[in-house]
């Protein structure tokens, strides 16, 4: 079994498409920064980078923000798929086996983290 105390952080991929719903993302964001001002705003990807396929921002935030910003992120993502997991040190099960969606399960390239490219 799996221990969760393991998870030193996690992650949620917000998906956007550019000049579509690039302002839901926008706000979406915005609120995240003012609401929970412990999480870390990753940078914005306009084309996929990493394992990601799509358009994203990353936002990483400690362990004990997940009762409150997880929540939050479901009820308020304004229809934007959200890949939501763990950092154990393992990306490619983090990134898929540990993995929760929000909206539409997306591809994901995994072949990444075989040649040690896991930018995301």
């Amino acid at each position: 079994m799996a221990d969760p105390s393991q998870i030193t952080e996690y992650h949620a991929h917000i998906y956007y498409q550019p000049g579509v719903t690039e302002d839901a993302a926008a706000r979406l964001r915005e609120s995240v920064g003012t609401l929970f001002p412990e999480a870390r705003l990753g940078r914005w990807h306009a084309k996929p980078v990493g394992p990601h396929t799509e358009a994203m921002y990353q936002i990483a935030f400690p362990v004990s923000l997940f009762p409150s910003l997880a929540p939050w992120l479901m009820l308020n993502r304004e229809g934007l798929d959200v890949l939501l997991h763990p950092e154990t040190g393992d990306d490619l099960t983090d990134h898929t086996t540990h993995a929760a969606w929000l909206g539409h399960v997306l591809p994901l390239n995994v072949e990444v983290f075989a040649a040690g490219d896991d930018d995301d």
